[in-house]
């Protein structure tokens, strides 16, 4: 018996030896796994440190930061992301850089950007930057100049579909296709128009290019007209004045084009004094900002028959409301902010901002853009 109780309880000793190694075995894997996580997470960590990260202001304009990518696709070391607007207040500060695009980038969201180094636009329009507080804190505010990037010419162009498109009444055409009409409407022909292109930058430049061989004739206005501007550029203008002259040149024109910078001194300078300057029966284009024309004033004058047309590119508030009574109006033609997305352009500006993300990641000097502060 006592030898029996013996080998029992070395056998019950060596069980529980087994059970304690398996289960110390057990933990000691446990915690290698959580260590090894640790390590990785420390790893990623001490990686992300080396990544450059861009971040797009979203979700519109898609091909934006589709088309960026896809140039930054060789670096691995550059990351390019798009978050929804709502969201870009809380995870600004893990970014370097910001392509504000359409949002308001306002000194709250400003404050919690604590490492980007640049705030730029996607094109030209920095109407949503508050570059005050941008520059309170440090950060760099950009611009992509429209010259040499393609956008100025997209622009342009679409600023002829649009004067086309009231002319010859699109809206009015596709009446007539649905009512199996032929010979009708009756439309216009920018032969022989006077186009006054009000603000003569880089966009209006190349618009100015584009309606001579349509033998209309050009007015312009510029708040200053540089000799160099003048020499390269006067064959295309034929009759130039400054912002003091809009007024008169509204009431000389069959088509207005609105082509300026929207900022405090221009905003809705596009308003009733000026469109009751204009001649009765002509047409507004606009492919700028939304805010350079007076909303109610342009509705009014649509309404009353004095305003011949409106075409724009951009509106008052966006993504344009499908229901507002403004295109009610047959001589209504408004397109979704597409004047610049073409694939020339986009391209260009997505070289553009993928080399700058280069620049910044190895701490050379930013090229490329315009800055404002």
């Amino acid at each position: 018996m006592t030898i029996m109780f013996k080998i029992a309880k070395a056998t019950l000793r060596s069980r529980n030896s087994s059970v304690a190694s398996l289960f110390y075995s057990i933990q000691a894997r446990s915690i290698s796994r959580q260590s090894k996580v640790v390590k990785i997470e420390r790893i990623v960590e001490k990686e992300d440190m080396h990544v450059t990260r861009v971040l797009f202001c979203g979700p519109h304009f898609p091909d934006s930061y589709n088309f960026t990518r896809e140039y930054l696709q060789p670096y691995p070391f550059i990351k390019v992301d798009v978050v929804h607007y709502r969201d870009v207040p809380e995870v600004i500060k893990n970014y370097h850089i910001c392509v504000a695009m359409t949002m308001q980038m306002d000194s709250n969201v400003i404050s919690r950007a604590s490492n980007i180094k640049l705030i730029m636009q996607y094109g030209v329009g920095l109407d949503g930057v508050d570059i005050d507080a941008a520059t309170k804190h440090g950060i760099k505010v950009a611009r992509i100049p429209s010259e040499g990037t393609g956008n100025a010419a997209s622009c342009s162009e679409m600023a002829i579909y649009l004067m086309l498109g009231l002319l010859k009444k699109q809206n009015e055409m596709q009446i007539s296709l649905r009512n199996r009409l032929l010979g009708e409407p009756t439309g216009d022909t920018l032969l022989g128009k006077t186009v006054f292109i009000l603000g003569y930058g880089n966009i209006g430049i190349e618009l100015a290019k584009r309606l001579k061989p349509f033998g209309s004739r050009v007015i312009a206005t510029k708040r200053f007209w540089p000799a160099s501007i003048v020499d390269s550029d006067s064959r295309l203008v034929d009759e130039k004045g400054s912002h003091e002259d809009i007024y008169t040149f509204a009431g000389k024109a069959d088509i207005v084009v609105v082509c300026l910078r929207l900022n405090k001194e221009t905003a809705e300078i596009v308003n009733k004094e000026f469109i009751c300057s204009m001649k009765k029966g002509a047409l507004l284009v606009n492919i700028a900002r939304g805010g350079l024309i007076n909303y109610e004033s342009a509705f009014q004058n649509l309404e009353s028959g004095h305003l011949g047309g409106l075409g724009i590119d951009v509106a008052w508030s966006e993504p344009f409301d499908p229901n507002d009574p403004i295109l009610k109006f047959k001589n209504v033609i408004i397109t979704p902010h597409v004047a610049g997305v073409t694939e020339y352009s986009y391209r260009s500006m997505a070289k553009i901002v993928g080399d700058l993300a280069l620049q910044l990641h190895e701490g050379l000097p930013l090229t490329g853009i315009e800055f404002v502060n």
